[in-house]
């Protein structure tokens, strides 16, 4: 017998009004109160506010995780029966906690990775998506996010010069996860089949070409794609971390006589270890003679697009295939806001190619023309477009264009001060934001070098008033700075170089002190 409503209704369990029930609901009622969450949002952004206002110069304080954990694990309520009262008090030291564990990345002493401090309205923005939570892959989740992606999609293709009517761009959660996705497009573009018959019929084994330089995330890629490390051809480069085209080809054609069949070319705006950008006019023609796509993982060097000054460093990127930007870079945004461009926007449908009725659409219309679910892996999404739109549409391209000139502009200043110290060594000229060098004492031996930059990173990471970071170039530790302030001036730098110097000067005497000990014990 068929139920109807009202008797599937009236078989509802009726409602207690016992006082365990009443503070339950109420608990649950009060945790989704609007009224605290002005109170306590309030409270938060006061706390954030001084947090920016900070300028002093201090690096990462870090703590023995034992020590942290404890400390968290006393923030904790022990209430596990009913939802514990609301507390102030701990929400203050939870944010607190949070704030003085993090990397100060609004410091003028932070110069140790690619992330950058936001622009602080891209926070806001950023607390408006947590809070309204519109999952950003279909239209009809997340409409405006969706609107946003499109209108970023135009406004920074203008920089890149494909197509308006054919290129296409989607967001993904970091540039690891674009590179995948891009290298999935190349692959299903080259062997068809690959997708629905695996890669047991493949003619020739896929294969990828990649810098020496490339980013690890890169390779990882491969590995995820089942392209071992014997099917990835590394390109040789030059002294500053640039592919050298007039040796590339020779090493593709060495790949295909060994039976390799390579399907994409993997090229670098903005390495990781030295921020240095392969030569994209070049390394397009060499993809176009032997028939590769051409990804450029611009992660970290593709917003220089946005500059008058240095855009020419990615001439050519119009010949590309496929382009990742991260916007939690350059652009100064939240992690993870990654940007994915695809050339031909029917290569990027060809990343995926399965269906599933619970979210594609079988008949296509004005909404789903809107959907990117089906370009790239995620199907819940944050509305990670949603700041970047938002800083762009209240300041325009400018404030993104006058910080990377600054930016640039200190690294070179960095460059010129440390050249010009006999006790240093720059490794390279650095082409954007990014500067490695070491400190080399008059008759260093390299193994000795390698050992002491990484005393002194160490040390000065210990020190807590600046954050740096290094690199191996050629096999010997450098230490490497990203300047991502533009707070920053030549006082930081000759404070950082002072620092440096003073903490090399006692690592070595330490070592001659321990040595000569060494030599009298042994002789006695």
């Amino acid at each position: 017998m068929t139920s109807s409503l009202s008797d599937v209704q009236s078989s509802f369990p009726e409602p207690t009004t016992g006082e365990d029930l009443w503070h339950s609901a109420s608990g649950l009622t009060a945790a989704f109160d609007p009224g605290r969450f002005h109170e306590g949002a309030l409270d938060i952004v006061d706390r954030l506010t001084a947090y920016l206002g900070d300028r002093s110069v201090r690096g990462l304080d870090l703590i023995d995780p034992e020590v942290l954990l404890k400390a968290a694990r006393g923030l904790m309520t022990p209430e596990r029966q009913r939802v514990a009262d609301f507390d102030a008090d701990r929400v203050k030291q939870i944010v607190d906690l949070y704030t003085e564990t993090g990397i100060p990345v609004h410091s003028p002493g932070y110069m140790g990775r690619q992330f950058s401090g936001v622009v602080p309205l891209a926070g806001l923005i950023d607390l408006v998506g947590s809070v309204v939570n519109q999952p950003s892959s279909f239209y009809e989740a997340g409409q405006l996010p969706n609107v946003a992606e499109r209108l970023m999609a135009e406004e920074l293709n203008r920089f890149i010069g494909w197509d308006r009517d054919r290129f296409a761009m989607v967001t993904t959660s970091g540039g690891s996860l674009a590179n995948l996705t891009a290298l999935l497009a190349a692959r299903n573009h080259a062997f068809p089949q690959i997708w629905t018959r695996g890669a047991g019929g493949a003619p020739g084994l896929p294969a990828i070409a990649i810098s020496e330089e490339a980013h690890y995330s890169v390779t990882r890629a491969a590995g995820v794609l089942g392209i071992g490390e014997g099917q990835i051809i590394r390109l040789p480069v030059d002294q500053a971390g640039r592919i050298r085209p007039d040796l590339a080809g020779s090493v593709l054609d060495e790949a295909k006589r060994r039976g390799l069949r390579p399907f994409c070319l993997v090229a670098s705006a903005g390495t990781t270890s030295l921020g240095a950008f392969d030569p994209l006019e070049d390394l397009a023609a060499l993809a176009r003679r032997h028939g590769l796509w051409l990804h450029v993982d611009g992660a970290h060097g593709a917003s220089l697009l946005l500059s008058e000054q240095h855009r020419d460093k990615l001439r050519g990127i119009e010949l590309a295939d496929s382009l990742t930007w991260d916007a939690h870079k350059m652009l100064f945004m939240p992690a993870p806001c990654t940007l994915l461009f695809y050339r031909d926007r029917t290569a990027a449908r060809g990343a995926f190619q399965q269906r599933a009725s619970y979210v594609f659409d079988e008949e296509p219309d004005i909404y789903s023309a809107y959907d990117s679910a089906d370009k790239n892996f995620e199907c819940t999404k944050r509305p990670m477009i949603m700041p970047l739109w938002t800083v762009w549409s209240v300041y325009g391209p400018a404030l993104f264009e006058q910080k990377i000139d600054r930016l640039c502009e200190v690294t070179r200043q960095a460059h010129r001060m440390i050249a010009a110290e006999p006790d240093f060594a720059v490794a390279h000229e650095p082409e954007s934001n990014i500067l490695c060098f070491r400190y080399l004492p008059d008759g260093m031996e390299p193994a000795a070098a390698h050992r002491l930059q990484l005393e002194i990173r160490n040390r000065i990471r210990g020190g807590g008033r600046f954050f740096i970071s290094k690199v191996d170039i050629q096999g010997t530790a450098a230490l490497r700075v990203v300047v991502m302030n533009h707070l920053i001036d030549a006082d930081h730098l000759a404070m950082l170089i002072a620092e440096i110097r003073d903490i090399g000067q006692r690592v070595l005497r330490a070592s001659a002190t321990a040595r000569h000990d060494q030599r009298n014990g042994s002789q006695s």
